[in-house]
C-alpha cells in the first residue's frame, strides 16, 4: 500500500498489517492463537507465535483502506460473540494507530477451539 504525504510516499507492506493484526488478535482474551488450514488433509493448525501472519489475509482497497480476515482457535468455554467483537476493536484501532491507515472491515473467522 502507498500512501501520499506531503513530504513524500510511504509504502506500507501486506508483512506489516499481517503482524500488527496477528498480534492484535492473539493479546485478546480467550483467543489461544491463529489458525490455519491444512490444504492436504484439511486440518486446523495452531501456528507459533513467529508465523502467525498466515492467520491472516489483508485486502487492499483503492480508497486506501484495508480489510482485515482473521482465522483463529480460541479457549473452550469463551463467549465467541464477545471474544469476536473484542478482536474486532482491537485490530481495528492497533491497525490505525501503527500503520496510519483506516480499516474498512475485520472479518474474524473461528476456525477450533481448544479443550484444556
Amino acid at each position: 500500500m502507498k500512501l501520499q504525504t506531503e513530504k513524500g510516499e510511504i509504502s506500507i507492506g501486506s508483512d506489516v498489517f499481517t503482524t500488527i493484526a496477528g498480534a492484535a488478535a492473539t493479546n485478546c482474551y480467550g483467543v489461544k492463537g491463529m489458525a490455519l488450514r491444512s490444504k492436504t488433509d484439511g486440518l486446523v493448525h495452531l501456528l507459533r507465535r513467529e508465523s502467525m501472519g498466515k492467520g491472516v489475509k489483508v485486502f487492499f482497497h483503492n480508497d486506501a483502506t484495508v480489510s482485515v480476515e482473521l482465522h483463529i482457535i480460541v479457549d473452550n468455554g469463551v463467549n465467541l460473540m464477545a471474544v469476536s467483537r473484542s478482536i474486532m476493536s482491537e485490530v481495528r484501532y492497533k491497525v490505525s494507530l501503527i500503520a496510519g491507515v483506516e480499516v474498512r472491515s475485520v472479518d474474524v473467522c473461528v476456525d477450533s477451539m481448544v479443550i484444556g
